[in-house]
């Protein structure tokens, strides 16, 4: 007989680790349409704390603001506020966070406060080379947007959009061979080592994704069932 209380619904939590160019954002994307979690990227979690005035939200206004970066205690509090949001209920895919195992700590603190935790961590594997082949070679049509590369997609007519003939086409002045080179150094220093702690932890799967976007969709897809059923 049932006692009148309901046992709430604890939601998955799935992180996507991987180094710049790997893909994260275009997956993330994808396992919303196809198994309905909310992708929580900490750029756009800021941006929205900051446009909808929140406590914390002010707070990291102010930091960035004075040009400083935001602490990890004002992205936790503002993850916290976005986690209790009902678009949530169904799960959610968190890109860019953590990125050092002190902010993975902090997460799983928060996760234990609300009876959740992390169903899975999944490790996109990349070769460092081939990553700064990848991002060193992007440029977008400042026209429309739609976005090419120098070696897998360039346009038809040099310098000419395919798709509405702009010939304004613009780089991203951080997508060059040496500042790539720096930010994966960073990422092996600092994210890398979360590989092992969610490894010790039991909540790690590796993906390789230096094949086609729907082969490694279809990888994830794999993964994220299992730890969602």
């Amino acid at each position: 007989m049932m006692d009148g209380t309901m046992t709430p619904i604890v939601a998955p939590v799935l992180i996507l680790l991987g180094p710049p160019g790997a893909g994260k954002g275009t997956q993330a994307r994808l396992l919303e349409e196809t198994h309905g979690l909310i992708q929580l990227s900490t750029g756009d979690l800021l941006r929205a704390a900051v446009a909808a005035g929140t406590d914390a939200g002010k707070q990291a206004k102010a930091v960035m603001d004075a040009g400083d970066l935001v602490s990890d205690e004002i992205v936790i509090a503002i993850l916290r506020d976005r986690l209790a949001e009902p678009d949530c209920t169904k799960g959610v895919i968190l890109d860019g966070f953590p990125r050092t195992t002190v902010q993975a700590e902090a997460l799983d603190t928060l996760l234990c406060d609300t009876g959740q935790c992390i169903n899975a961590a999944i490790s996109l594997e990349v070769e460092d080379e081939a990553m700064v082949t990848r991002i060193s070679g992007r440029f977008t049509c400042g026209g429309c947007g739609e976005g090419y590369h120098d070696h897998f997609k360039p346009t038809a007519v040099a310098g000419t959009c395919d798709h509405c003939g702009s010939t304004d086409m613009k780089r991203r002045a951080d997508d060059n061979a040496a500042t790539v080179a720096q930010r994966l150094e960073a990422y092996h220093a600092q994210t890398a080592p979360l590989i092992d702690y969610y490894e010790t932890k039991g909540a790690l799967s590796r993906v390789p994704a230096m094949g086609a976007i729907d082969d490694i969709a279809a990888a994830l897809n794999a993964v994220v069932s299992k730890a969602t059923a």
